[in-house]
């Protein structure tokens, strides 16, 4: 029995594998996760004219020049690959200044004048639509310049003013050392970790249930049976379909590799070159080394909770193929099993907002939702290790009834080629030894 498992296995292994869409589709995630990792540097080669300068032309009645241009140079310092401005100082009227702007498209002008009820006011000619990026650091720039005129007309010094600006310096006393301080930083932490998670889960039930129908669909399952018996082709689907899908999420991590080596190769070593700063300031907020210490000390438990996973939705899956006669049928009857990843993968969102809550505590037990809510609340100080143990006990005991009640299941439907009275063999097909 071994050698026909293992031959249907490979079989079917190959089939999913030797194929031209296996090569496409990879090379397609190739591409797709290169791209998003590298997307600054690509919009910067084909995004449009970054490398060409524009000039902002200032006609000052306020005399705050020179303090518009250090702060529009100051406010400018992350993103000065993407805002190529020179700021000039205009002599010239308004009218003329329009003109100029009309016939050259690179420039701008900016008119800054006094204003009896906010201190300044200004308007911004351009021939096209400003940037994003561009019309930002005007606006931050010019808002600058307006605390300084209001400063220097109550006399208070900059230093003053930044005193007064200063935030009230809160010190954390933490006395459950298991707990992290961000929940919700640490939630998103986690959610970018799940999703790959709940992807290959998704793909893993259409893989199966679309295996399954194509051999009823060709009559190639009565071929099949006539040589081996069903819990043989049973096992040898959900070996193949589990080794599929883990040689499929690793060929993802070496192109998540791929693409941070070629980041590292464009940036000259820095690959966090070209990040908005403020996205940065938000990881330095990161308890990092906490959750990578926390997540190091589970890893062998993730792994474990993971091909567990893996094998009951492939059980599943198996047996809800070989209840319908048709893909259409198996994507209706596979709703259900969808809903209650989607649940596992919202939950575990969610988890950070809902600390404490003794409901998200118990979905935590769950099979099929705690493979992505467990791990989250665990890193979240939320449960324990004993925790992370009893969702494994748990799911272990789904997978052992799915394979003594399943396989009847799949007895009887994987020749079925009709939908009368079918949960009615079902469910007799369950109560028999």
């Amino acid at each position: 029995m071994n050698k026909k498992m293992w031959f249907l296995t490979k079989m079917s292994l190959n089939k999913k594998i030797k194929t031209k869409w296996f090569l496409i589709a990879n090379l397609i995630f190739l591409i797709i996760i290169v791209g998003l990792v590298n997307i600054d540097h690509i919009i910067k080669k084909f995004g449009g004219d970054f490398s060409e300068t524009a000039n902002i032309m200032v006609i000052d009645k306020v005399n705050a020049f020179d303090e518009f241009k250090n702060n529009y140079a100051l406010a400018s310092k992350y993103v000065s690959e993407y805002d190529n401005i020179e700021i000039t100082k205009y002599d010239g009227s308004y009218d003329d200044g329009v003109k100029e702007v009309e016939e050259d498209k690179h420039k701008i002008l900016l008119l800054i004048e006094p204003d009896n009820d906010n201190y300044i006011k200004a308007k911004v000619v351009s021939k096209e639509s400003l940037g994003t990026i561009t019309a930002t650091l005007l606006n931050t720039s010019l808002t600058s310049v307006r605390s300084g005129i209001v400063l220097n007309e109550y006399s208070i010094t900059k230093e003053e003013y930044q005193n007064i600006q200063k935030m009230v310096v809160l010190e954390k006393v933490v006395l459950n050392e298991n707990s992290l301080e961000d929940n919700m930083m640490v939630s998103t932490v986690m959610q970018v970790i799940t999703l790959p998670l709940f992807m290959l889960i998704m793909f893993l039930i259409q893989m199966i249930g679309a295996e399954v129908n194509e051999e009823k669909t060709t009559k190639s399952m009565e071929i099949i049976l006539s040589n081996v018996s069903p819990k043989t082709h049973f096992m040898a689907k959900v070996i193949a379909a589990n080794a599929f899908v883990l040689l499929q999420g690793g060929l993802l991590i070496i192109f998540a590799i791929i693409a941070v080596i070629i980041r590292f190769m464009l940036t000259g070593g820095d690959i966090l070159n070209g990040v908005d700063s403020d996205i940065l300031s938000l990881a330095n907020t990161l308890p990092l080394d906490s959750i990578t210490n926390t997540l190091s000390a589970m890893i062998p438990i993730l792994i474990i909770m993971l091909i567990l996973t893996f094998v009951a939705y492939s059980l599943l899956a198996g047996i809800l193929a070989s209840m319908t006669t048709n893909l259409e049928d198996f994507q209706q009857l596979q709703t259900p099993v969808v809903i209650v990843s989607l649940a596992g993968y919202y939950l575990s969102v969610m988890g950070g907002m809902f600390k404490g809550s003794i409901f998200i505590k118990i979905m935590s037990y769950i099979p099929l939702i705690s493979s992505m809510l467990a791990p989250t609340l665990y890193v979240m100080g939320e449960i324990s290790i004993i925790d992370l143990l009893i969702s494994i006990l748990l799911l272990i005991g789904l997978i052992v009834v799915l394979i003594r009640y399943g396989l009847r299941i799949y007895k009887v439907g994987i020749l079925n080629y009709s939908g009368t009275n079918l949960w009615k063999k079902m469910l007799k097909a369950v109560g028999e030894k």
